[in-house]
Formats: structure tokens, C-alpha cells, sequence
């Protein structure tokens, strides 16, 4: 029966007054045997009452540790108050520390109460000064402010002055020829007409242009006054993709005409999403073997506004052109040097849209290095002739005896030479590299291969005329005279 059952003796030092701990209690010293009633209320004090998490722990009955402090802190309408309370196991009881902490917990929550009755009104002060920046002690204190957007862009005093503006920034380029027709730029320029094709080939993916025939070229005496032929010209056509000028296709000279009729098909290998974006530049150019060849006219045509899928014939006048005279070429050339044997080699690979110096027959180019050592020529070779091409491709290398103490005074003379058989060569073009260089690139081209021995440089040079060497290059000058 239920009255001769044992209860269970309460351990010695427990506190059964809290209400929230009893049933807890009960239960567990119900269940667990005599041996390990004091474990279990050993393990409840440890882990329930030892944060001061709940009224219940307030009311201590043994301290499980020796000396220890604990401190808490009550937060309570912005304000915070800290109270510590010190727990020995000798000096004081449970009902001591409980009524001690119920004292402060009452005289904490009345003091907040008082606090916030008497501030209810009082707003919370943000510090909002400036941060400043200078040592201790230093008298000069400037506040450092951030500056707005509109100071950072008109300066500090928000204005902005008008004579600082520049005018020729902001100057529209209004092109009068958008405006006219074909028949009027016909009339204003007086330099001919030009007719071509052209369209996209999917299937082998080349973009192919067609150029058929000029009329109504001007006279040469016109363009240059130096010509000896004043009564004919001898107009060909230069085609190309802009901005790519190295890849441009020229067509045959035609003799003593001012209507002449090419029939010329020339093919660009080009993906046609890419063929899309370019420009088609036609350059009808006049040839004189005496003199300079000259430009009579061009035609730009942006290929964007037109269907490429489908043939499309197109007359356009010819327009003036900013280049006076065509260029002479290009030249890919490879250098390299090396210093434990006192070699340098020069790799002439192929050249690219020579200057036509034959009226029938194109070109017989060949290139012709020379060394030159201060201002004293020392050394001169040359590359085999390519027959009847103004694209010839050599790949032939030449090579030099040059120790390393002379090799900053050396100074290379590359000139490209038309072979004729009955008659002197006809001067190409010509770039000078090393110590006396022609250009910004040349001299880019000798840093390249002073900072990189034993390993071969590669680059494109523009050829030059006579003349222009000789004017900036002391070993142009030198290579002339032999």
C-alpha cells in the first residue's frame, strides 16, 4: 500500500522551498535509488541553477564550488547596471544569498523604474562630430569632412568655371559629304566614278569583291605636276578589309587610260560575322616609274548597310584621299643575337603589298641588309630574288660577327630592291634598326632584342622612302654612299 511504502529520506543541504525545482525533484529522487540520489541533485545544481538564468536561481542551497563570482548585468531602457555577488561554501547560508539577491534584483528594477520615469522625455544623443586627424597635442586641429558629390565634381565652392571648359571637345564634326548624293560629290571632286561587286560566300566562307571598271579618271597633271606624262595615267586598284590594311589585294596596272576596265576578282577569307563589322576601302592609285605613284581617289563603304548574302553592284564616285602618295610595303623581320658566339642573325621572312615599280610584270624584290658600325659601313648581303610578285615570301637569314662591347653601336639597314636585268635596280623602301633607328618601331624592336639574347624577335616594319631615312638615321646616310 501506499502507506507502507518508504519515502525516500531527503539529501542532506536540499532546498525543497522553490516550487519550479520540487516536482523536478520528486520525480528523480523517486525514481533513482538511495545510491544515486546525491548524484542526480549534484548534476541538477550544476547544470540547472548556475547561470542565473530564472528566479530559481537566486535561491541557493550549497555551492558545489569554492570560491567563485558571478556577475550579471540587468539592460532595461538603455541603461545597463552590473551587480557581482560572491558565493563561499562556509561563510554564508541559502537564505542569506537569497535574500540578498532579491534585495538587489528589487533595488536594480526600482532604480531603472525611476530612471525611466524621469528620462521618458529625453531622446537618445547620437555624436555626430567630424573625425579629425592629427597628432597629440597639435594646436591646428582641422576637422576633416567627407565632401558631397556635387563638391568632388565643381570643387568646393560648388561653381563651376567657364574658362576651363574646352571648345574643341565638344565640337560636333557635321560631314557635309553624308549629305550629298552621288551625282553632287561627282560634280564637286571631278575624279571619276568607280564600279564593283561584291558579296559572302557561306559555303566556302570568303567575302569576294569583283572590280570592274572606272570612268572619267582626271589627268595626271591634275594630282602630281612632277609626272613627265601629263597626257595619260596608268590607274590599279588596292582592295581591303579595314582596319586590316596587311591583308589588301591589288589588282594589274592599266596603261595609259582614264577608263579603264579591270574585270579583277579578289577573295578575303573571313568568318561573315566578323566581315560584317568591317569597311571596305577601294584606293584607285596612279603608277609612274620615274616618280612617286599617287592617289587619285577612294571609296569607303561600310558593309553593315548592306544584305552580303546577295550580290550587290555598286557605282560610287571616287572621293580625295588624306594619303597623298600609297605606301611602300611592309617587311616581317626576326633578329636574335647571341653573345657567347658574337653572332647576330637576321630572319627576313616575307614582305607584304610592295610598291609596284613595273608597269607590266609586278615586282622582282629582293632585300639587302647592311651593318653599319657608328657611321662606317661594314658589312653587306642580301636574299634571293622573288620573280613577279609584290608579296614575296623569303625566309632566307643572314648573320653578322658582333662582340658584345660594339653591339650598342651597331646600326642594321634593311632595304628592299626591285631586280631589273637591263637596267639599275629600282629602289622599294627602306627602315633602319640598332643605334641610328627610322621610327618609334625600329627602335622598340632593338630594345626587344637587347633584353632578350638567344631568342629570336619577330615584328612588321613599314617601309620608308629614301629620302626619310636619310633625314633621321645617320646610318641610312652611310649606306647610301656605297
Amino acid at each position: 500500500s501506499h502507506s507502507d511504502r518508504e519515502t525516500p529520506a531527503t539529501p542532506t543541504g536540499t532546498d525543497n522551498t522553490n516550487p519550479r525545482r520540487q516536482p523536478l525533484q520528486a520525480i528523480g529522487l523517486a525514481l533513482l535509488p538511495k545510491a544515486a540520489s546525491s548524484l542526480f541533485q549534484w548534476l541538477l545544481d550544476l547544470f540547472c541553477c548556475r547561470s542565473y538564468c530564472c528566479d530559481c536561481c537566486l535561491e541557493k542551497n550549497e555551492d558545489v564550488f569554492p570560491q567563485r563570482r558571478y556577475k550579471y548585468t540587468y539592460v532595461y531602457a538603455g541603461r545597463h547596471r552590473t551587480y557581482s555577488e560572491t558565493s563561499s561554501r562556509a561563510s554564508s547560508t541559502s537564505e542569506s544569498r537569497r535574500s540578498s539577491a532579491s534585495s538587489t534584483l528589487s533595488s536594480s528594477l526600482a532604480a531603472s523604474s525611476a530612471d525611466r520615469r524621469g528620462n521618458s522625455s529625453t531622446a537618445p544623443v547620437i555624436d555626430m562630430r567630424p573625425i579629425e586627424f592629427w597628432p597629440a597635442g597639435a594646436t591646428n586641429k582641422e576637422s576633416v569632412q567627407p565632401r558631397s558629390r556635387a563638391n568632388r565634381l565643381m570643387g568646393t565652392s560648388g561653381i563651376v568655371d567657364v574658362r576651363k571648359f574646352q571648345p574643341r571637345l565638344y565640337e560636333v564634326d557635321e560631314n557635309e559629304d553624308d549629305d550629298m548624293t552621288d551625282e553632287e560629290k561627282v560634280a564637286k571632286y571631278k575624279l571619276g566614278q568607280l564600279y564593283f561587286n561584291f558579296h559572302y560566300n557561306l559555303i566556302h566562307s570568303v567575302f569576294i569583291v569583283t572590280v570592274r571598271e572606272a570612268r572619267n579618271l582626271p589627268f595626271p597633271m591634275i594630282g602630281d605636276e612632277s609626272r613627265q606624262d601629263f597626257a595619260h595615267s596608268n590607274p590599279y586598284v588596292k582592295v581591303c578589309l579595314l582596319p586590316d590594311q596587311k591583308s589588301a589585294k591589288q589588282s594589274s596596272v592599266k596603261p595609259k587610260t582614264q577608263n579603264p576596265e579591270f574585270n579583277e576578282t579578289f577573295k578575303f577569307e573571313i568568318p561573315f560575322l566578323e566581315v560584317q563589322r568591317r569597311m571596305l576601302l577601294l584606293s584607285l592609285q596612279d603608277y609612274d616609274k620615274f616618280s612617286r605613284h599617287c592617289v587619285i581617289g577612294q571609296v569607303i563603304l561600310p558593309l553593315e548597310n548592306y544584305d552580303l548574302l546577295k550580290v550587290s553592284n555598286v557605282w560610287k564616285p571616287l572621293q580625295p584621299s588624306s594619303q597623298l602618295s600609297p605606301d611602300r610595303g611592309d617587311v616581317l623581320l626576326s633578329i636574335n643575337y647571341l653573345p657567347s658566339a658574337g653572332r647576330l642573325n637576321v630572319d627576313v621572312i616575307k614582305a607584304n603589298q610592295l610598291l609596284q615599280t613595273d608597269i607590266i610584270g609586278g615586282c622582282d624584290p629582293f632585300v639587302r641588309v647592311q651593318m653599319v658600325v657608328g657611321t662606317r659601313l661594314i658589312k653587306s648581303k642580301k636574299t634571293s630574288c622573288k620573280k613577279n610578285t609584290i608579296d614575296p615570301v623569303f625566309n632566307e637569314s643572314v648573320s653578322f660577327n658582333v662582340t658584345p662591347d660594339v653591339l650598342d653601336d651597331v646600326s642594321l639597314v634593311i632595304t628592299v630592291w626591285d631586280y631589273n636585268c637591263k637596267s639599275r635596280d629600282d629602289f622599294v623602301g627602306r627602315f633602319v634598326l640598332g643605334r641610328h633607328p627610322t621610327g618609334a618601331q625600329e627602335t622598340a624592336h632593338w630594345e626587344r632584342l637587347q633584353a632578350s639574347h638567344r631568342s629570336p624577335v619577330a615584328q612588321w616594319h613599314t617601309l620608308k622612302s629614301r629620302s626619310d631615312c636619310d633625314q633621321c638615321s645617320l646610318a641610312s646616310v652611310a649606306a647610301s654612299t656605297r
